[in-house]
């Protein structure tokens, strides 16, 4: 039996890629985003939209790893290597393969939402920074709050000033 899902996963994960399909045909391709709050870093379309196709595979194959027994550590941190690397070569990307893929992500994502019953949304990882995490957390941190952490990025109304998107 499938567990429900947790504060509507599916249907935030779906809104998120949503907002993040509608914005990406809207900002030009050197708009840059707002600074990441931690490292002031800013971002262009493509290597929004490089990330987000690239991270939404990666956290939930971490994801089922854990929740499979087969692995006990779990992800990486915003300065790994193989992340940046991605991020770099697809950037340039045409934007409309790159929602293609992100679209491939999600269903990756509903795919395994389907798959995780209660037993294992309560498996346990441990990640280098954040300590230990059930796969129903991880999810929630990595998978469904990043995206709509993106899909704000993304959206030309945001930014300093208007959380809201209010239209300016």
């Amino acid at each position: 039996m499938t567990a429900p899902a947790e504060g509507g996963r599916v249907e935030r994960l779906l809104a998120a890629a949503g907002r993040i399909r509608a914005s990406a045909v809207l900002l030009p391709d050197d708009a840059l985003t707002d600074p990441d709050p931690d490292s002031g870093e800013r971002w262009d379309r493509g290597q929004a939209l490089a990330h987000v196709a690239e991270m939404l595979p990666y956290w939930a194959q971490q994801a089922e790893l854990v929740a499979a027994g087969r692995q006990a550590e779990f992800g990486r941190v915003k300065s790994d290597p193989d992340r940046i690397a991605a991020i770099e070569r697809d950037r340039r990307e045409d934007p409309a393969r790159l929602l293609a893929r992100v679209d491939e992500g999600v269903a990756v994502v509903l795919a395994l939402l389907e798959r995780l019953d209660d037993r294992d949304l309560a498996a346990v990882g441990h990640h280098q920074t954040l300590g230990d995490m059930t796969v129903g957390q991880m999810i929630d941190r990595f998978l469904v709050a990043h995206l709509e952490e993106h899909a704000d990025q993304l959206d030309p109304r945001r930014g300093p000033g208007n959380p809201e998107g209010v239209p300016r």
